[in-house]
């Protein structure tokens, strides 16, 4: 395969311990993963772990210590290190963020980087306000070239009436399709 991976990873910390898996299953069907975190992976220790644990487990699954800062992302795409980024989970604010083209972030400056080279970005969302203020942010990226998305769905309908969450199984079928320059379907998920 010698696919070239940039995994990015923001906060929505309920879900890390599955992205982990995933990050696993990627690097067993043969991808090279390069890992890309944000200020606040690194800073914060939440209910579900320390910040050092994570990104110590981040490092084992990779091989790599994960890019933390805005000048070690810049070079991904000028220097066509990676095929792909993948961001997941992609919360609410790095969503907007990407939207409106606001680079402050390892994440972000990775993505900007690779869009410069018209290279896949996979959107793995994770936000409890999707269906909300979010909504027109998923709309701009699914009606803009190279953003593709693992499908989603409500995760609590009832109590997180606007909130989505990507299917994180489907993400390495989502990769594939995206590198191909395809959406993988269907996009919502039951």
């Amino acid at each position: 395969m010698n696919k070239n991976i940039g995994f990015a990873i923001t906060g929505s910390f309920c879900t890390h311990q599955t992205i982990l898996t995933e990050m696993q299953n990627l690097t067993q069907k043969g991808y090279d993963l390069l890992p890309i975190v944000t200020d606040t992976v690194v800073e914060t220790d939440t209910r579900f772990g320390t910040s050092k644990d994570f990104l110590e487990q981040v490092e084992k699954i990779c091989g790599k210590k994960p890019i933390t800062k805005i000048t070690e992302a810049e070079p991904l795409g000028p220097k066509n290190m990676i095929d792909l980024l993948v961001i997941a989970p992609c919360t609410g604010n790095t969503l907007a963020k990407l939207a409106n083209c606001i680079i402050d972030n390892a994440v972000t400056m990775a993505t900007k980087s690779l869009l410069r080279n018209n290279k896949p970005i996979v959107i793995g969302l994770s936000s409890n306000d999707s269906l909300g203020l979010n909504l027109h942010n998923i709309a701009t990226l699914l009606n803009t070239k190279n953003f593709y998305f693992v499908p989603f769905t409500q995760d609590d309908y009832t109590k997180k009436p606007k909130s989505l969450v990507a299917d994180w199984s489907l993400i390495s079928d989502t990769v594939q399709k995206a590198l191909m320059n395809e959406q993988i379907q269907p996009l919502l998920k039951k």
